[in-house]
C-alpha cells in the first residue's frame, strides 16, 4: 500500500517535537523508500544524524536536501550549524548570507541562524535576526535570552538587564540568567543576593550545577565590599568546576616547556626554510597575554584606528597548527604537535590561517586577532608572518591571577579555577614570557596594563608608533567604538580607562597569601 508522504512528514514533525528520534528515523526511511529524491526524507535523515552526532552523514543529508530543493531554508540553517561544528566558518557565513531573507517568517530558524552567526564571531549579523525572531514571536524565553546575551556584546546593557529581570520573574531558578543579570550592573543592595541564596538553600542540586549562581553571588558581594563572603563563593565556584574538569596542570606546563625547547633562538633564526606570508595584503596584529591583563582594552584602542579592524578572539591559528602538525590527539595542543610543527613550512600556516579568517575581513590594511592563548604560538607566528605585529600585555601578577580566578571561561584556561594551579601555571607562563623576550627581541611590543590605564594618551601614542600607525584621536575615544565585543570584558569596554582594578587583589590579601608566597618563592615580584 503506497504511503502518503505528506502524512508521514506530519508524523515525523510531531516526533521531532517530542524528540522521538526512532519514529523520525522510521518516517525518513519510509519516505526515501517511496521516493529516493525526496528533499523531506533527506532533511529528516539529517535531523536524526545530527542528534546522533554523526557529523559527516548529517552534512551529507542536509546538502542533499538543498540539492533537491534549494528553497529549503530549514536545511540551509541546519547545514550551517553542522559546518560551524566542523569549523568551516567561511562556508557558514556564505550559506547564511544566501538564506537570511528566506527566514523572515520563521522565528525558530531566525533565532537558530542568529545563534550560529554568534558562534562564528559575527554578532553584528546575529543581532537583527534575534530582534526579528522576538518581533514575530514575543515572549519565548530562548529567543529573549539570546537577544539579551547578544545585546551585551553591543553595550545594550540596560535593555539586556530588563530582559533578564523579566525572564527571572517567570523562571526564578534559572542560574545562568542570574549570572548574566549580575554582570549588567554594580550591586547596590542585597536584594538579588538574598534571592539567589534562598534559591540555593531550597535546591538539592550538586555543587557543579550551581556554578553560575556561585559566581553571581561572589560578584555582587564583591560589589558590596563583602570581601570574605565574596571570596567564599568564588572558591566554591572554582572548586565545583575542578570537581568535574578532569584537569592536570602538569600537562599544560609540559606544553610550555616543549614550546621553549622547540622554538629556540636557533630555530627562530633558521632561514633554510622560507618564511611564510610576505606579500599579503593584510597585516595581522596578534594581541596576547594571560586573560584579564588588558587584551580587550588594547584591542578596542587599536581597532578604533581607521586602518585597523578586529576579528576578536578566534581559534583559527590553533586549528591550522593542529591540522598542519599531522598529529592526532584529543587535546587542543600537545607537545608532540609542537615537535612536528617545527618542521612544517611556515607558508602552510599563514595561508591556511588567512583562508579560514577571510570571511571576517573587511578593507582595512591591518586586522587584530586577540586570543590571549596565542602566547603559546609566537614562534610560529613570527615564522609564518615576517611582518606581523605582536602585542603582549602584562599586569600585576596577583591582579592577573585573581581576576582570572573570578571569571567563567568557556573553553580554555582550566588552570584558573584553582589558586594552586594558577600559581604553578603563572610561574611557567613567566618562564615562557622570558623566553619570548630573549628570542623575539624587538618583534615583541610590550604593554603594561597599569601604565595604559594611568597614562592612556601617551601609552597609546607609543603603541601606535611601534605598530607603524599614525596617531588618531579615535583611539582615545575607544569607548565610543560601536563594534561588538564578545569577550568577558564586553560590558566594561564601553567605559573610559580607569584605575579601579589596579591592586584590587589587596582586598583579598589574606585569602591570596598562599598564592603570593608561591609566586615570591619563584622570584616573581607581586607588589
Amino acid at each position: 500500500m503506497p504511503i502518503n508522504i505528506s502524512q508521514m512528514s506530519v508524523i515525523a514533525r510531531k516526533a521531532v517535537t517530542s524528540q522521538d528520534w526512532e519514529t523520525v528515523a522510521a518516517c525518513a526511511t519510509s519516505i526515501l523508500q517511496h521516493n529516493a529524491n525526496s528533499a523531506e526524507g533527506y532533511f529528516l535523515t539529517g535531523l536524526v544524524e545530527k542528534v546522533n552526532k554523526r557529523l559527516v552523514i548529517a552534512i551529507q543529508a542536509f546538502e542533499k536536501t538543498l540539492d533537491l530543493d534549494a528553497n529549503r531554508y530549514d536545511a540551509a540553517v541546519e547545514l550551517a550549524s553542522q559546518y560551524s561544528i566542523s569549523r568551516r566558518n567561511k562556508e557558514v557565513a556564505e550559506l547564511l548570507e544566501r538564506y537570511t531573507e528566506k527566514l523572515n517568517n520563521s522565528p525558530i530558524y531566525l533565532d537558530f541562524a542568529g545563534t550560529i552567526y554568534s558562534e562564528i564571531g559575527l554578532p553584528e549579523k546575529a543581532w537583527p535576526l534575534f530582534v526579528k525572531a522576538n518581533q514575530l514571536q514575543p515572549g519565548v524565553d530562548l529567543f529573549q535570552a539570546n537577544l539579551a546575551a547578544c545585546g551585551l556584546y553591543f553595550g545594550k546593557v540596560e535593555e539586556s538587564r530588563d530582559i533578564y529581570r523579566a525572564l527571572l520573574k517567570r523562571f526564578p531558578n534559572h542560574q545562568r540568567n542570574h549570572y548574566q543579570l549580575a554582570r549588567t550592573a554594580t550591586a547596590e543592595d542585597r536584594a538579588h543576593i538574598d534571592q539567589m541564596q534562598e534559591i540555593l538553600k531550597q535546591s538539592d542540586a550538586t555543587a557543579d550545577r550551581n556554578i553560575f549562581m556561585y559566581y553571581a553571588l561572589a560578584k555582587e558581594l564583591e560589589d558590596l565590599k563583602q570581601w570574605q563572603e565574596s571570596f567564599r563563593y568564588y572558591k566554591q565556584a572554582g572548586d565545583a568546576v575542578c570537581s568535574v574538569a578532569k584537569y592536570d596542570v602538569a600537562n599544560d606546563i609540559a606544553l610550555i616547556d616543549k614550546v621553549i625547547e622547540v622554538c629556540n633562538a636557533d630555530w627562530i633564526s633558521d632561514n633554510t626554510v622560507e618564511s611564510g606570508a610576505k606579500n599579503s595584503k593584510k597585516t595581522p596584529i596578534f594581541i596576547v597575554g594571560l586573560p584579564r591583563t588588558g587584551t580587550t582594552l588594547t584591542e578596542r584602542i587599536v581597532s578604533s584606528h581607521s586602518q585597523v579592524e578586529s576579528v576578536g578572539e578566534t581559534l583559527f591559528l590553533q586549528m591550522v597548527l593542529r591540522r598542519e602538525s599531522g598529529v592526532h590527539g584529543i587535546e587542543n595542543m600537545n607537545p608532540e604537535m609542537i615537535e612536528s610543527l617545527a618542521q612544517v613550512d611556515p607558508g602552510l600556516i599563514s595561508t591556511g590561517y588567512l583562508e579560514q579568517i577571510d570571511y571576517r575581513l573587511g578593507e582595512s590594511a591591518f586586522f587584530i586577532d586577540k586570543l590571549p592563548f596565542n602566547f603559546l604560538f609566537l614562534g610560529f607566528i613570527v615564522k609564518a608572518w615576517p611582518d606581523a605585529r605582536i602585542i603582549r600585555l602584562d599586569r600585576n601578577p596577583l591582579d592577573t591571577c585573581f581576576s582570572m580566578f573570578k571569571q567563567v571561561f568557556t573553553w580554555a584556561y582550566k588552570f584558573s579555577y584553582s589558586l594552586e594551579d594558577l600559581g604553578k601555571y603563572y610561574v611557567a607562563y613567566q618562564r615562557l614570557h622570558q623566553h619570548w623576550s630573549e628570542v623575539l627581541e624587538d618583534r615583541l611590543i610590550e604593554v603594561e596594563y597599569e601604565s595604559l590605564v594611568s597614562d592612556t594618551e601617551n601609552q597609546t601614542r607609543i603603541l601606535l608608533d611601534k605598530l607603524g600607525l599614525e596617531f588618531e584621536q579615535n583611539c582615545l575615544n575607544f569607548d565610543k567604538n560601536t563594534a561588538p565585543s564578545t569577550t568577558a570584558s564586553s560590558v566594561q569596554v564601553r567605559e573610559k580607562t580607569h584605575s579601579r582594578s589596579i591592586q584590587r587583589w589587596q582586598r583579598f590579601r589574606d585569602q591570596l597569601q598562599p598564592l603570593k608566597t608561591h609566586l615570591e618563592n619563584a622570584g616573581i615580584k607581586v607588589e
